[in-house]
């Protein structure tokens, strides 16, 4: 049996994360009270015909206050039973979370005449923090729009293929912001810019012309063999303290050039070394996309 609990603050996400597992064959519940989830696990244990069902329930703040508070012993009392659970925390800046209510015109479930939108955003946030500190993969969807929300949660879920460490390699641009959800970043700015050169300007890291410019600097070979040694030797520490999801974030300044090629590269190398790595390219944009790299 697999059990994934989504969670996050309204407005996140959270119905688009549902019905992307429920779309891959999971049984999806929403607004489940945290105390009736050992209940429902041991149901479903104890029905042969659902011995190996997927089920995926979402917890939130519609949740009374006092069940929230028990989240940490529930979810210890689930993996005592040897139930493999991953908890997905989706989040959202406040002034992002502002801006979907607003154009959306629904309801936050815990505004009242005595608590408006933007305190009971912020309230919510401390509601949930029981289930914030346990969670296994936290996204931010303030910079993600629908298809992108489902294919992160494809990639980082659904393409966990075994149990154990599932370790994702990310570039992004620092002009667009640093991955929240990043564990370990590594700044290569200093490396060559390949946007200097007009001719390849507009080709991102994935491309042939810009893999022979930057595998020919020096400076670039150095950053490659001393990052891939970092990581060859601690990620294998991080699966060992049982750690669900790891995100190792490289970023340069738009995420087309530099890290795109840096995390490529360090995907493909670790990929032969490690089970379960995974690569993403978080701002590329490719030449028949944009004219403006």
């Amino acid at each position: 049996m697999r059990l994934v609990i989504v969670s996050g603050r309204s407005g996140s996400g959270k119905s688009t994360a549902l019905n992307v597992l429920e779309d891959n064959d999971f049984y999806c519940i929403d607004n489940l009270p945290a105390t009736l989830l050992p209940e429902l696990a041991e149901r479903t244990l104890l029905a042969t015909e659902m011995a190996h069902r997927q089920i995926a329930v979402s917890i939130d703040a519609r949740n009374a206050p006092d069940q929230l508070e028990r989240f940490p012993e529930i979810l210890a009392e689930l993996r005592a039973r040897h139930i493999t659970c991953d908890v997905l925390y989706l989040d959202a800046g406040d002034e992002t979370l502002l801006k979907r209510f607003s154009e959306t015109r629904r309801r936050h479930p815990l505004t009242s005449a005595s608590l408006s939108l933007a305190e009971a955003i912020h309230y919510e946030k401390t509601l949930l923090s029981p289930i914030i500190d346990l969670a296994d993969l936290v996204i931010d969807t303030s910079r993600l729009n629908l298809y992108q929300l489902r294919d992160t949660i494809k990639l980082r879920l659904l393409d966990k293929p075994e149990a154990g460490t599932a370790f994702l390699i990310e570039s992004f641009g620092f002009k667009r912001g640093v991955p929240v959800d990043a564990d370990v970043i590594f700044d290569i700015r200093c490396l060559p810019n390949p946007y200097w050169q007009p001719e390849l300007r507009a080709y991102s890291g994935l491309d042939q012309p810009i893999t022979e410019y930057l595998s020919a600097q020096a400076d670039v070979e150095e950053m490659y063999n001393d990052i891939h040694s970092y990581l060859a030797k601690w990620l294998p520490r991080f699966a060992a303290s049982n750690r669900a999801y790891v995100t190792v974030a490289i970023g340069c300044t738009g995420g087309q050039h530099r890290s795109v090629y840096m995390a490529q590269r360090l995907g493909e190398a670790l990929g032969k070394e490690l089970s379960n790595v995974q690569i993403r390219h978080r701002d590329v944009v490719r030449i028949d996309e944009s004219k403006d790299a």
